[in-house]
């Protein structure tokens, strides 16, 4: 079976791809939760305002029958251009199950600006919605195509700071988004300690607790930060340094060896976690599919880890589908990750269900749709309401 084409669009405002709005304000508004200028203190508390402002991606592939796959990922401004430009004249006409083939050329074809960044989300969009065709041309789904289930089921954590929220929906794990950075100095240290040392207190020890630490890009103030947070116990400390920052990966490795390290959501394509497995500067990957180079590059960073014996925590992986998917093959991938984006009491399959028909955690456990391909619940009606 032959690719007919493969097109891509924003997905609309208000369309029913994407997560659902909560009735009030939730615990990561108006925080320096992803704030990536947090040195910088007058964009202190601004993380809000200097979010990418673009959409996100939704890539249609179809076979000449007219079978259709869909794979997603963001920022749709840039990135839809390269796919509608550059990688979906290049791939139809090609074998529909040559994913890998189709990957790699995409990979080389990207060396004319880069694979790493914008070009890894085109490159993600277009290999999950080929792995979606896949799956409905053969009636499978994807877990079974990439190998079959590797765990009887997923253990997730909750990401966010609404615990005892967490704890009534029976998450023993969860995920604390470090708000404060190195503008703020000593009490940015305080405040840090504050929120970590308050949330073991409420959630007990029997439970994990780790920290994600995007804001932060200097290594001295993570050091420091570690120090102060080691006698609370958190199972990692995760994307604590600009994602290029190599030598400060190393740095942090040296300087806090009592301590696991966790990154990678904001590497691209493969190459990075071969660095980062060769100097063991970070004790568990965590590739995002829809960042990474979509499932065939999932499946390479895994092979990576494999051998390194590196441990993987997918970023969002049980956000969507793909994430799901992906968590399930994996024999390396230790948990699921579902950032809680909406308010207490609203329930997770309201609160939080970007791709229709994927799955929730049930008392902090998950196991994918069996419907073919990534399971997605869309007509063609329904898709072409959803993008711009």
């Amino acid at each position: 079976m032959k690719i007919a084409s493969i097109r891509a669009a924003a997905v609309a405002p208000g369309g029913r791809l994407g997560p659902a709005t909560s009735a009030r304000h939730t615990w990561h508004h108006g925080t320096d939760a992803g704030n990536t200028l947090g040195r910088y203190a007058e964009f202190t508390g601004r993380g809000d305002e200097i979010r990418p402002p673009w959409p996100a991606v939704a890539c249609v592939a179809r076979a000449e029958d007219g079978t259709w796959g869909l794979g997603m990922s963001a920022h749709a401004g840039p990135v839809v251009p390269i796919i509608n430009d550059y990688f979906g004249p290049l791939a139809s006409g090609q074998n529909a199950f040559a994913t890998e083939r189709i990957w790699d050329q995409m990979f080389r074809l990207s060396a004319n600006f880069g694979a790493s960044g914008l070009a890894s989300y085109a490159m993600s969009a277009v290999d999950l919605a080929l792995w979606d065709l896949k799956g409905k041309l053969t009636g499978r789904p994807v877990y079974e195509l990439m190998g079959g289930p590797a765990h009887d089921r997923i253990r997730c954590y909750a990401t966010g700071h609404d615990h005892d929220w967490f704890m009534e929906l029976g998450f023993q794990a969860m995920k604390l988004v470090l708000p404060f950075a190195e503008a703020g100095g000593a009490a940015a240290l305080d405040a840090a300690e504050k929120v970590v040392a308050d949330t073991r207190e409420a959630i007990g020890w029997e439970r994990d607790l780790m920290l994600d630490c995007w804001p932060v890009s200097d290594v001295e103030f993570m050091v420091r930060l570690a120090e102060r947070l080691r006698p609370y116990r958190l199972k990692w400390l995760e994307d604590f340094l600009t994602p290029e920052d190599y030598a400060g990966f190393d740095a942090m490795r040296r300087r806090v060896p009592w301590q696991t390290l966790a990154t990678g959501e904001r590497w691209y394509t493969h190459l990075p976690f071969l660095a980062a497995a060769q100097s063991r500067c970070v004790d568990i990957f965590q590739p995002d599919v829809q960042w990474v180079g979509g499932v065939t590059g999932t499946q390479k960073v895994a092979a990576i880890a494999d051998a390194a014996g590196i441990a993987i925590a997918m970023h969002g992986g049980v956000n969507d589908s793909y994430g799901q998917h992906v968590c399930y093959a994996l024999p390396g991938n230790q948990w699921g990750e579902i950032y809680v984006a909406s308010a207490p009491g609203v329930p997770l399959l309201e609160g939080w269900r970007p791709t229709p028909g994927m799955s929730v955690p049930v008392a902090g456990w998950l196991v994918p749709s069996d419907a073919p391909g990534f399971g997605i619940e869309m007509t063609q009606d329904e898709l072409e309401a959803a993008v711009a």
